[in-house]
């Protein structure tokens, strides 16, 4: 890599659309804090959800192995006491419908274009364990009594723990009413097409910052590799595999290897950032630091 041509391509850039590429980043997490408010059992969503996902996404950027999705759920369970597998569950359906989402942008895009081997075989795993964790979950909300009676048995000579599991599982459970609930299809449905159109946005404004006049499909192709890379837990803030996917989804628009790295070091810089910045100001808010955030005790009340 020529550092002084990757430096001018730097410069050159044009800040006006680098700066909106930033806004849009805390912007584009809003439909996703709307969005997890249908994920709960209708009319149980609890308050500060948005706080919840700022939060998280800024804890993302700083811990490794996204150890942000957990702090998500340790603000949430704050507010609502007893109801950590609850908030647990929804967390878990919101990664297998973003894991489906990528998989199916991705499919689409190989009708399109030629996708790498490294990201078809990613893909493919990773088709494999949502269908399976799919599976699961439809069986469980399907027929939780069966789980129950199934812990019960498993652990019936450790009664403190089989009450705690079956609690447990029960609370879960629950958690799975959101997504099946009808009344939630349609909002389910329009705010997962924000979650998308909000990053592909701005990963289009950042390739018009570098000049590059790459069409909509580019962005698809950015959100896809880069969705994709980061959903397998890795260094804080992603680094090294976000540069990679974003470098070389570009480069198969026959963007040459410095400004497709700018174009990588720019886009990630402007998600990381202003996220990072307003997870702060959220944090400061609730009046509490990021290793308290890290922690919630998966405490249930057994049912009677």
């Amino acid at each position: 890599m020529d550092l002084h041509e990757l430096a001018v391509t730097l410069r050159s850039a044009r800040w006006d659309w680098a700066l909106l590429s930033a806004a849009l980043a805390p912007i584009g997490l809003l439909p996703r804090a709307w969005r997890w408010r249908y994920l709960f059992p209708p009319d149980e969503a609890p308050r500060g959800l948005t706080a919840a996902t700022m939060i998280g996404y800024m804890a993302n950027n700083l811990l490794p192995l996204r150890a942000g999705e957990l702090v998500r759920v340790s603000i949430v369970t704050r507010r609502q006491r007893g109801g950590f597998w609850l908030v647990f569950a929804t967390l878990v359906v919101e990664r297998v419908l973003d894991s489906a989402a990528i998989i199916l942008i991705l499919g689409s895009l190989a009708l399109l274009m030629p996708v790498p081997p490294i990201f078809r075989g990613t893909a493919i795993a990773l088709m494999v364990v949502d269908a399976a964790a799919i599976a699961l979950l439809v069986a469980l909300a399907a027929a939780p009594q069966r789980f129950q009676a199934l812990l019960s048995w498993a652990l019936g000579r450790w009664p403190r723990i089989q009450q705690r599991a079956v609690a447990a599982v029960t609370t879960f459970a629950r958690g799975l009413e959101g997504v099946r609930s009808v009344a939630h299809t349609v909002p389910l449905f329009c705010l997962t097409i924000l979650v998308w159109v909000c990053p592909v946005l701005a990963a289009w404004t950042m390739l018009r910052a570098l000049g590059l006049d790459l069409p909509w499909l580019a962005g698809w192709t950015v959100l896809a590799f880069v969705g994709l890379s980061v959903s397998i837990p890795s260094a804080p803030g992603y680094i090294g595999v976000y540069h990679y996917a974003a470098a070389l989804a570009v480069s198969l628009f026959g963007v040459s290897k410095t400004p497709a790295t700018a174009f990588a070091l720019l886009s990630h810089a402007a998600a990381i950032v202003p996220v990072t910045l307003v997870g702060w100001i959220y944090l400061l808010r609730e009046h509490m630091t990021l290793g308290e955030a890290r922690h919630a005790v998966p405490i249930e009340t057994p049912p009677p």
